[in-house]
């Protein structure tokens, strides 16, 4: 039972969701109702913020899985009990992001033509069924968990889910890994640099998420998981920082890609900052530091690396997916390309309020699904206290 207090907070959190989901709606109906000419997007530009929000979102929704995978895949009976809010968070952030991807599209009753017709030889067809089968698989797994006598179906669902979460991440990585108009992407590394990233977006989720509950009940998680945990979280975001290496590498030995290479890493105005400051400093040498230095084993230091890595995601994914668009394709190496169409010229582009707002919308949907289901449910994790018992994790 919730005291009147409790219940006061909780619905002023609700509201203060709903209020950042309306704004969200307010946005998205002015970019439908004026276009897109009220945002920076343009020609050359076609995906903007929303869509650095919604990639984002998406690839977590994968990666917060992972908790519940070690859990049920893996056996550790630690993260098994953080397998409940692992599948909620997972849900709740896939309908954010697909939130932001639909509403940005501005005709999102489009979205009926995607859903009854299928082209097979589409990428983007291929997600229609990946995001609606993750949905499917993950209700099922949860319920498997909640439900006692289907308990016994938990691990097998846990592998299903297991099993589409990397498909659905490998998915979104080829729809950037088959386009081969922009000189950014058309790389077989993007799969799986998307897969490992999805690692740690998705686990630095969980924890601001876990510790905002345990906060809000006035618990602490146990100190041997939260090391685990913190470890793990640190090993991936070295995975991710390895394989954006090797991506960037593997463009540098190709005499084509100098030119996008200098123009990101070095030449590109905001893109290097964003690059060097945001991603590598702030989102990953700065969090590894909180990680995994002996002295900064606290809880807060975990939550603040986990908000540096979630903040170097966007500055990632920002650099990603406006710089690639924004340096322009060489189709005729040698010559220099020009049209009244901006052929040959970098783009420029400046992301507008509404952008923002639509983007912060679907951060909100998530929040009220991640907010009222783990109350109505009670998802907060629970530990064994039994050092034997939690020795035997």
């Amino acid at each position: 039972m919730y005291n009147k207090a409790e219940s006061r907070n909780f619905y002023a959190l609700v509201a203060a969701g709903g209020l950042i989901v309306g704004i969200g709606l307010i946005a998205a109906y002015l970019m439908e109702e004026h276009g897109h000419i009220i945002t920076g997007m343009n020609n050359q530009i076609v995906w903007g913020m929303p869509h650095v929000f919604a990639i984002f979102m998406i690839v977590a929704a994968s990666g917060v899985l992972n908790v519940a995978s070690v859990g049920s895949v893996f056996g550790r009976a630690a993260y098994k009990a953080r397998a409940p809010l692992s599948g909620l968070l997972s849900i709740a952030l896939l309908a954010g992001g697909l939130t932001v991807l639909m509403l940005d599209l501005g005709r999102a009753d489009r979205l009926i033509v995607a859903m009854t017709h299928y082209n097979l030889t589409s990428v983007f067809a291929w997600n229609v069924v990946l995001y609606s089968g993750l949905f499917s698989f993950v209700a099922i797994y949860l319920w498997t968990m909640m439900e006692q006598r289907m308990n016994p179906w938990s691990k097998p669902a846990g592998f299903v889910v297991f099993a589409w979460r990397i498909i659905l991440t490998t998915g979104t990585g080829l729809i950037f890994a088959f386009l081969v108009a922009r000189q950014a992407y058309g790389s077989a590394l993007l799969p799986p640099m998307f897969i490992v990233a999805s690692f740690a977006w998705g686990l630095a989720v969980f924890h601001l998420a876990q510790a905002a509950m345990y906060a809000w009940n006035g618990k602490t998680p146990g100190p041997e998981i939260m090391r685990r945990m913190r470890i793990l979280l640190g090993i991936f975001v070295l995975g991710t920082l390895y394989f954006v290496f090797a991506y960037h590498l593997t463009n540098l030995y190709f005499a084509k890609q100098t030119g996008f290479e200098q123009f990101i890493l070095a030449g590109g105005g905001i893109f290097p900052w964003l690059f060097w400051a945001g991603y590598v400093f702030l989102g990953s040498l700065l969090p590894l530091l909180f990680l995994f230095h002996s002295g900064l084993h606290k809880t807060s230091y975990t939550v603040i690396a986990s908000l540096l890595v979630i903040l170097g995601s966007f500055a990632f994914l920002y650099v990603f997916i406006i710089g690639g668009q924004a340096y322009p394709l060489f189709i005729f190496p040698g010559y220099e390309a020009s049209s009244s169409f901006g052929d040959g010229q970098i783009a420029s582009y400046s992301p507008s309020l509404p952008e923002f707002l639509l983007g912060f919308g679907g951060i909100g949907v998530a929040f009220l699904i991640t907010a009222i289901s783990a109350r109505v449910l009670n998802l907060l994790p629970h530990d064994i206290p039994d050092r034997r018992k939690r020795d035997a994790y």
